[in-house]
């Protein structure tokens, strides 16, 4: 009697808590979205004043995270481990991107001692994006973790990532603003590809 009991009395739970946590994801991705939408602006606008290598590519980091939150949405709106496998390729393929355009663009500014303007807007906006993107992928870890879910987890690495490479190139903005270091800005753009290419790499080999 006992063992039978035990799941009539959890089964109204389990739908209830899921659904709850599936709303905490979905609001968790659309304040991911929301920031982005806004900061693909203000980094383009800075990126041009500065002509930053770092600020520009930050912000087609910033598209990346649209496109990888509107996936998770999607994909939290259905089920299905075909679903999640084709969300994930997207997300690594739009971290191929990245890493390819921006490994370019670095390697010409460093090869032509191209010197970077000061920022004092991408300055600020880095450091008030990486407060922010730490608080965001917390969130998604835990929501993710307890869902049970691959590619909710996974968009909160991608999101984590944001808050260590708004860091990275807050460090490059503050090094050229302070002791005149053009060659930071570059180097933090190369950080964001060495980090694009090893989240692609474990997205494809399955290691999320």
């Amino acid at each position: 009697m006992s063992e039978s009991a035990v799941p009539t009395a959890r089964s109204p739970l389990e739908p209830a808590v899921r659904a709850g946590l599936l709303r905490r994801g979905v609001r968790l991705e659309r304040a991911t979205l929301a920031w982005n939408v806004v900061g693909l602006g203000v980094l383009a606008v800075a990126a041009v004043q500065a002509r930053s290598v770092a600020l520009a590519g930050f912000g087609l980091d910033s598209l990346i995270e649209i496109g990888a939150s509107s996936v998770v949405l999607w994909e939290l709106s259905g089920t299905g481990e075909h679903r999640q496998r084709r969300a994930l390729r997207l997300i690594g393929a739009a971290f191929v991107g990245l890493a390819v355009y921006l490994a370019i663009q670095s390697t010409i500014v460093l090869v032509s001692g191209f010197h970077t303007r000061h920022s004092p807007l991408g300055i600020i906006w880095t450091a008030v994006t990486a407060l922010v993107m730490f608080a965001l992928a917390a969130g998604k870890a835990r929501t993710g973790a307890a869902l049970d879910n691959p590619v909710l987890t996974t968009e909160g690495r991608v999101t984590l990532i944001d808050g260590l490479l708004a860091t990275a190139v807050l460090a490059g903005l503050m090094l050229n603003a302070l002791v005149g270091a053009w060659w930071a800005d570059p180097v933090a753009g190369l950080v964001i590809v060495v980090y694009g290419l090893k989240e692609a790499r474990e997205i494809f080999s399955g290691d999320h």
